[in-house]
Order: structure tokens, then C-alpha cells, then sequence
């Protein structure tokens, strides 16, 4: 179980994918740091005690609402997660819902919790909250999370039927999802690669960073004895013709 634990806290990857946001700015949001070492030749460096495990929920990494759910000092019971080898699940995947109320209906996934191997389909598995907002009662509808391992099966678009499926490579060396039904391959959905950044990875056009060597022998500015406004006043033409007053300091 051990191997679950670790399996839980590792987090960079899936959420890059999902909000295209720096690893560093995940890591620094979610840290909670408890004491550090002081700074000085006295003291041992990068000597830090913080937070190591997380209690994943519907919240993401960055919110405000998980880190008011991994506050400091509050405990959770231990989650035991199943650890999937290679992630099969993508937004925008038809599924065919194999537990609860709502069993032999498909929808499409909507929302993905890696760490707690959860998908939220759209429109299925929902529960009612009721919410009393000055004085008047409001009821949402809010879907809840299915388990991939056993409460989700993916649906074969050939036939729109329920299939089971595994990896495999193609000719060109594309490692692609095939059902193992019928062996027709089952494609990942364009909205799996839609960030908050770019609808499709395929239109997104990485600029250059790095400035021209052109560019940096460039001469850009001139220095001269000028101020700013004696500057924008010969550039544009301006002749000073008033007298100051005399002026006396005592």
C-alpha cells in the first residue's frame, strides 16, 4: 500500500496537461512549509520540514479551496488508491457508467482527478445540494466521481457499445487505444489537448525567445546631455522663449 501513497502525491504531470501551468508554480502554490532552516554558515543548508502527502478531492492543486482542505493540522483518513500504470482516460471520452442509479446510461467525461483514478461524466451520477442563500433555497445539481478500475468502461465508437481495451503500436510507431472486442481503434478526443491557453495544440505556434543577432547590434538609443522633455522638445520642434523669474534663497 505503500506504493499507492507515492503513487498520490505525484502531481505535476497531469496537471500541466490540464492547465498548461509551470511545474514550478504548482509545486510553489502547493507547498506548506513548516520551518526552515535559518540562513548563515552556522547552519546546515536546505534543511526544510513540510507538508508530504495531500488529501486529493474535486478541488485542483493551485485552488484556494485544497489548500483550505490540506490546511495545517487538519487529518483525513487514509485513501488507498489502486495504481494504474498508464493513464486511459481523457476528456472528452464516451463512457458507459457500470455502477450506481444511473448504470447502462454513456456520457462524455468531463472532469479527470488522477489521484483518486476519478472521472466526473456529464449529466450522470449526479446528487442534489441544497444551498440556503439569504433565505432563499437552492438545489444544484453536481455530478460525483465514478472509479475508472470498475465503474467506467469506454464505448467503442464502431458500435456504440461498452468494450474492453489495451494499448498497442501502429505501423508508424503511434501508441493508440484498441478494443478488444472488435480491434477497432478507439482515438483520444481533440478536448483532451483544449488548455487554458489553446483549443488545439496542432494551431499553437511557439514563439522564439531568444532575441536576433540582428537585433542586438541594433543601435536603439543615443546618449546625449538632454533631459526627457528637452528631448521630445527639439524632436518636436519646440523653442523655450519664456523668461523664468528671478528667484532668491536666504
Amino acid at each position: 500500500m505503500r506504493l499507492t501513497q507515492i503513487f498520490c502525491t505525484k502531481i505535476g504531470e497531469w496537471t500541466k496537461k490540464y492547465a498548461n501551468l509551470p511545474d514550478r508554480y504548482i509545486k510553489r502554490t502547493m507547498e506548506q512549509v513548516y520551518w526552515r532552516n535559518p540562513k548563515g554558515i552556522q547552519y546546515r543548508p536546505n534543511v526544510v520540514v513540510k507538508r508530504k502527502k495531500f488529501h486529493f478531492n474535486l478541488d485542483r492543486p493551485w485552488s484556494a479551496q485544497f489548500a483550505e482542505t490540506n490546511a495545517r493540522g487538519r487529518l483525513h483518513p487514509k485513501v488507498f488508491v489502486e495504481p494504474i500504470r498508464k493513464w486511459s482516460y481523457f476528456r472528452g471520452d464516451r463512457v458507459e457508467v457500470l455502477a450506481g442509479k444511473d448504470k447502462g446510461k454513456q456520457g462524455i467525461v468531463k472532469y479527470i482527478v488522477q489521484e483518486r483514478n476519478w472521472v466526473l461524466v456529464e449529466g450522470l451520477n449526479c446528487k442534489l445540494n441544497k444551498l440556503d442563500r439569504g433565505g432563499v433555497t437552492l438545489y444544484i445539481q453536481e455530478e460525483q466521481p465514478l472509479l475508472v478500475t470498475d465503474q467506467v468502461a469506454l464505448v467503442d465508437p464502431s458500435d456504440l457499445k461498452s468494450t474492453a481495451f489495451e494499448w498497442r503500436y501502429t505501423e508508424s510507431g503511434e501508441q493508440v487505444r484498441v478494443s478488444t472486442r472488435t480491434g477497432r481503434i478507439i482515438p483520444i478526443p481533440a478536448s483532451a489537448e483544449e488548455t487554458r491557453d489553446y483549443k488545439t495544440k496542432a494551431l499553437y505556434i511557439d514563439q522564439p525567445k531568444d532575441t536576433s543577432e540582428k537585433a542586438l547590434g541594433e543601435i536603439t538609443f543615443e546618449p546625449t546631455l538632454k533631459t526627457f522633455e528637452m528631448d521630445i522638445m527639439e524632436k518636436m520642434g519646440i523653442k523655450e522663449d519664456r523668461i523664468p523669474k528671478k528667484s532668491y534663497w536666504y
